[in-house]
């Protein structure tokens, strides 16, 4: 009887105990690209993310998801970014957070929304958790070659959290270093990269028939001259 008095106050203990929380796992992954932008290479690890290696053209853009961050962490974020000197050149990085609309703190968003901004999502305001963490972690821009880049912050307002890079030319690469924050923790969120410029159109298959057709037609009529 005293046995059985005993596994019973410990089963009571056991049920009483507080249950561990359950993290979940931290995912980057590309959510969107356009304007031939592309980035490979993701990697997570207990307090860092890694974007791999992003290339842009001008005019472009990719978003990144981010989700599984812990509540109140600062996770650091590295990425190499890289352009296409042969190509007219971008000046300008812009990393700008994307946070859901089931999050319930969209009441202060502004309106419209940016036509960037993707269906599900609003600009991050300050109610919602997310943000980039600074001065505390490193906002850099540093180009291969040297120097780096001038930074505008602005993420005071309710309008957005945005970093904006300055001074890249001629398709300089550079390595990026900024910090992540989800003060509630569990959000999907994205983070949007991208650059000026004008973007480069790529000859439709109309046109290129057209300019071999031409081409063609010059090289008959310099044969008949020569005879």
């Amino acid at each position: 009887m005293r046995a059985l008095g005993v596994a019973l106050v410990l089963s009571c203990a056991a049920a009483m105990a507080p249950v561990a929380a359950r993290a979940d796992p931290i995912t980057v992954s590309v959510n969107s690209t356009s304007g031939g932008a592309s980035a490979s290479g993701f990697s997570v690890g207990s307090s860092a993310l890694d974007f791999g290696t992003v290339k842009l053209l001008p005019g472009s853009s990719e978003t990144i998801s981010v989700g599984g961050l812990q509540a109140n962490n600062n996770y650091v974020v590295t990425f190499s970014v890289m352009g296409n000197p042969a190509l007219n050149p971008w000046d300008t990085l812009t990393l700008e957070i994307l946070d859901p609309l089931s999050d319930g703190f969209d009441a202060r968003d502004p309106q419209p929304q940016p036509s960037y901004v993707p269906a599900g999502y609003s600009t991050s305001n300050n109610s919602d958790g997310v943000s980039f963490v600074g001065p505390s972690i490193e906002r850099s821009a540093r180009f291969a070659s040297g120097g780096s880049a001038t930074l505008f912050v602005d993420e005071n307002t309710d309008a957005r959290d945005l970093l904006r890079f300055s001074g890249f030319s001629g398709g300089d690469t550079a390595r990026v270093t900024i910090g992540l924050r989800d003060r509630l923790g569990g959000h999907l969120f994205l983070v949007r990269l991208s650059v000026n410029g004008t973007p480069i159109a790529n000859p439709e298959p109309a046109s290129l028939l057209l300019l071999g057709t031409g081409l063609a037609g010059l090289v008959g009529y310099r044969r008949r001259f020569a005879a």
